[in-house]
């Protein structure tokens, strides 16, 4: 029989860009929760005669819209029970960017986002998950003439054995550009207390589960901004984007708590930085690489797994157990 809590494979790309979060861990995306996130990169060498280093907070909530078993009835006369999970994804993210330590953009940029998720699972038509969302990233001065990203996207799932699962899909997302990223993904249990994860390109993770209340992961992953900000001189005031990206690579214990809270402390270096300022026609105006910098992080979760519309879901799919599994 197919085990519906591996949808989660599938639809984790979906939600890198949109959710951000602060580590890469399938169950963390299983419970709709409302997550507070903070990270900090040390100022690192941005040209040789200047500092780059950039903050990052923001909230996360992951609600649930829909969650139930229905029956259908095709013209081919075949029954065909379907188990349907819809969540929105909502985020609120304050970036940060210095330069020798004075703020540029002075008030920074501001993410908002929002995006739909559901997971399907049938007899018909097996695993599969959609997704959609947009959002925007822009300053004060340019957030009520702001430049959307949009994303969208779908993943079918193939179940290995009990400890093996493998994703597959695409993604479409335009911010300043239509991009097509084909996905692959691959979850594998390794013993009682290991699992590896990936979402090419996008992230790696190995987790530790120490015990039924902390446990470890390891990681590398993908992330940055892409925001609007305004450029003044004495003639006038103009319109740029900037563009910041890395890789991050790094480790994070996670303690759940009090049966609804789950903390979670991360360190790691940031590396293969790269900072680009792009003018209204696209045309690339500064480009710096900012040398590989330490950086810290942390976040609470408040789990709302108990709510009657996913406990419901949870509970007729087979996705729950005694304890949350981060």
């Amino acid at each position: 029989m197919l085990n519906p809590r591996y949808l989660l494979t599938c639809v984790l790309f979906l939600t890198i860009n949109a959710a951000n979060a602060q580590h890469f861990a399938l169950s963390r995306l299983f419970y709709p929760n409302l997550t507070l996130k903070a990270d900090y990169n040390v100022p690192s060498s941005l040209d040789g005669t200047r500092d780059y280093g950039y903050s990052r907070t923001g909230f996360l909530g992951i609600i649930p819209l829909q969650s139930e078993v229905q029956l259908g009835y095709s013209l081919r006369k075949k029954f065909d029970l379907r188990a349907v999970h819809t969540v929105a994804i909502a985020q609120y993210t304050q970036i940060q960017p210095k330069i020798d330590g004075v703020s540029i953009p002075s008030n920074g940029y501001k993410t908002l986002s929002l995006g739909i998720i559901r997971l399907q699972a049938s007899i018909k038509d097996r695993l599969w998950a959609y997704g959609g969302g947009l959002g925007m990233t822009e300053t004060n001065e340019t957030f009520f003439s702001p430049q959307p990203f949009f994303w969208g996207g779908a993943a079918r799932m193939h179940i290995l054995g009990l400890r093996t699962q493998i994703a597959y899909g695409s993604v479409i997302a335009y911010n300043q550009k239509l991009r097509f990223v084909p996905v692959f993904g691959v979850n594998k249990g390794l013993g009682r207390h290991w699992r590896a994860s990936a979402l090419l390109p996008f992230v790696a993770n190995v987790n530790y589960k120490a015990t039924k209340w902390f446990n470890v992961d390891m990681f590398a992953g993908l992330n940055g901004y892409s925001g609007g900000f305004q450029f003044q001189t004495p003639e006038e005031k103009t319109l740029r984007r900037e563009n910041y990206r890395h890789i991050k690579i790094g480790m994070s214990a996670n303690a759940h708590l009090f049966t609804a809270i789950n903390i979670s402390l991360e360190a790691g270096v940031t590396t293969f930085r790269q900072l680009r300022t792009f003018n209204s026609a696209r045309e690339n105006l500064t480009s710096y690489t900012p040398a590989t910098t330490p950086y810290i992080g942390a976040s609470v979760r408040y789990i709302t797994s108990r709510s009657s519309l996913s406990s419901r879901f949870i509970k007729k799919m087979g996705l729950g157990q005694a304890g949350i599994n981060w």
